[in-house]
This record gives structure tokens, C-alpha cells and sequence, in this order.
């Protein structure tokens, strides 16, 4: 059975850069292009009804910078930024980017950054059933119940799942771990935290406490916060 393909879009105001994106994400299967963009608003406003699980993303462009794009979306995709600029790599990985390119890109460099995101859907992370995921770590696989998981907590490349019991570290982007659990169950606070909503004992508008550990609530993520927690 092939493996289910990542939706993307790319986000680009040179047309020759977001061309050569075009033409090397048709010749990557695991890839779907949903649609291009020269400019970020666009994007904003297609991703408002049209969800995907990556983005190609330059950073410097005209009226909303690529970062910026990244800050607005509530429930952000994994996000590959492409850029001219180094100067902007340290930023973009602060918003938990999957890899950051620098043009002109070649095409060995954006099979390394596609190739971040398929353990996400295969060796990392393996297939979820509504009761447990599966994690790769130590050179073995651990189920972890969703019922136990207390927090998830981005460590830059890898993840640790914080459960009633025991930690687990496994190398994977917090965005993909976030796939793969249950909405209803699971909450983005911010972009290092994932909770179990079930696990929260108290919050404000800043923090989370969940066994006594104070996790803190980003500000892009309060508004999702209180809309989750705090229902009208």
C-alpha cells in the first residue's frame, strides 16, 4: 500500500525560486502540491480553509515577513523555510522549523529537509490507534498510551513525552508529534509544550499546571488556550 502523501504549499514572491520548489516537489512522490503563492497574505487566507501539513516558506517578503505568517496560524504545519538571507536561520528555528534552506537551493539539499519529515510519518512515529502511539527510541519501539501522557515538550530536533511514570525522548519535530494525536485530546500551548487537556489541574493566561509542573502559554497560542479551556 503507498504511503499517504504530505500535502504542501509554497510561499515565495521571486517566481524563479518558487518555480524550482514547483519542479522539485513533482519529482518527490511522498509530496502533493496543493497550490503557490508569491504572497504571504494569500497564504494566510488559504490556509484559514484549506489545511496542509507542510509549507515551503521564504522569509523576506513584502507587507508580511514568513516568520510572521508562521506566528499567525493557530495550528501551525511543519514549515521548511527557504530564504537568501542566513541571518534569518536562527529565527525561523525558533519557531520550530523542520530545516531552513538557503538559495539557491539545490536539490540534494531539499531532499535532506523533505526526508526531516518522513520518519514523522514512518520510523518515529508509527501509525496511531485512538489508544496509543508508538515512539522510536534506543533503537526500539515504545507504545505510549495516550492516557498517560501528560505533556510533550520540544527539545529542538527530538521530543519528550512526559508521562505519569517515565520520559521518553524520541527524534521527531513537536508539529509532527501533534499530527498524530487526537485534537480532542491534545492542546498546543505553546511552541515547545503540548498537553493533555484531561491532565490540566489549573491555568491563567500565562501558564498550565499539570503534576505540579508550570508549563508556560505562548502568546501566539492564548487565544486557542482560553477558547479550549475556558468555553463559552
Amino acid at each position: 500500500m503507498p504511503e499517504k502523501s504530505i500535502t504542501c504549499i509554497v510561499v515565495d514572491d521571486e517566481p524563479p525560486a518558487l518555480e524550482i520548489l514547483r519542479k522539485y516537489i513533482a519529482q518527490v512522490q511522498s509530496l502533493k502540491l496543493e497550490a503557490t503563492f508569491t504572497d504571504a497574505i494569500d497564504a494566510f487566507n488559504f490556509l484559514q480553509q484549506h489545511p496542509v501539513e507542510l509549507i515551503f516558506l521564504d522569509i523576506k517578503m513584502p507587507e508580511l515577513l514568513g516568520t510572521d505568517l508562521v506566528r499567525t496560524l493557530k495550528r501551525a504545519p511543519a514549515v521548511i523555510f527557504t530564504t537568501a538571507y542566513r541571518k534569518y536561520a536562527v529565527e525561523g528555528f525558533d519557531l520550530d522549523a523542520v530545516d531552513y534552506l538557503l538559495k539557491p537551493v539545490s536539490f540534494e539539499r531539499f531532499l535532506k529537509a523533505v526526508g526531516k519529515i518522513e520518519p514523522a510519518n514512518s520510523d518515529s512515529v508509527a501509525k496511531s490507534s485512538p489508544q496509543f502511539i508508538q515512539l522510536r527510541t534506543e533503537r526500539k519501539m515504545v507504545k505510549v498510551q495516550l492516557s498517560d501522557i501528560l505533556y510533550i515538550e520540544s527539545l529542538k530536533d527530538y521530543i519528550k513525552v512526559v508521562t505519569q511514570n517515565a520520559s521518553v525522548v524520541t527524534k521527531v519535530s513537536i508539529s509532527a508529534i501533534e499530527a498524530n494525536l487526537p485534537k480532542e485530546q491534545f492542546l498546543r500551548i505553546h511552541r515547545s509544550f503540548i498537553v493533555s487537556l484531561d491532565k490540566i489541574e489549573s491555568f491563567n493566561h500565562e501558564l498550565v499546571w499539570i503534576a505540579k509542573t508550570e508549563l508556560p502559554v505562548g502568546r501566539m497560542y492564548r487565544q486557542q488556550v482560553e477558547a479550549a479551556l475556558n468555553p463559552r
